[in-house]
Order: C-alpha cells, then structure tokens, then sequence
C-alpha cells in the first residue's frame, strides 16, 4: 500500500476518533453499551490534550507522509489539521486546557443527563 495513503488513512482514523471523544457522549444517550468505548477514548484524549502528550497516530501519519516524499508535520493533531484552520498561529496551552474542559463538561453533562434517563421508571 502506498505511502501516502497510508497517511491519508491515518490522518482519517484521527480524525474520525477525535469526533468521537469530543461527540461520542451522544450515541451513549441512545445505545448505553457505547459507554465502554466512550469513557476510555475521552479519557485518552482529555490526557493527551492536558499532559501535552502526541498521540501514536500524530507519528504514524507524519512518519507515513515523509516516507511518501511530503513533508511531515510538527505539533499535534489538532493544531495542524484543525486549528491550523482556524487559529494559524498555533495552538497553545491555553487552549489545549479549553479544549480539555469543554470535552470534559459537555460529555460530563451528556453522562448526567444519560444516568437520569436510565434511573428514571419505564
């Protein structure tokens, strides 16, 4: 398989998981069980975001793109295909911790909201 897309796919997967960890809390409402992929996923990513970690994916897909003859990328995720979009010039650490807490608060509010449902008589 080529190269580049590999790093394609990769950059994806990223993707498609980041929605997930920010968003994931929603299909929790609707099928329960989702619960057990969601929570461990936001966790990761809450940690990844607050402790300044890279994600594995941030290296596979850099180290994908330079074998295809691109150029990689430094940072993170998030502040080169996504913020890079909105805030070009970067992401910092304050924002790093907003993103954190906004996950954090609306999938908090989504679980509450979630555990009163299941509480509630049928």
């Amino acid at each position: 398989m080529p190269w580049r897309m590999l790093a394609d796919l990769t950059a994806i997967a990223h993707l498609a998981f980041v929605v997930f960890v920010v968003t994931g809390g929603f299909l929790v409402l609707r099928r329960p069980w989702v619960a057990w992929l969601h929570v461990p996923a936001a966790v990761w990513g809450a940690l990844i975001e607050v402790m300044n970690w890279e994600c594995p994916l941030t290296g596979w897909e850099t180290d994908f793109r330079i074998r295809a003859g691109q150029q990689g990328y430094s940072g993170d995720f998030l502040s080169h295909w996504i913020f890079g979009l909105l805030y070009p010039a970067g992401l910092t650490r304050g924002m790093q911790f907003a993103i954190a807490l906004f996950v954090v608060v609306l999938n908090g509010g989504i679980y509450a909201l979630a555990i009163a449902r299941s509480r509630r008589p049928r």
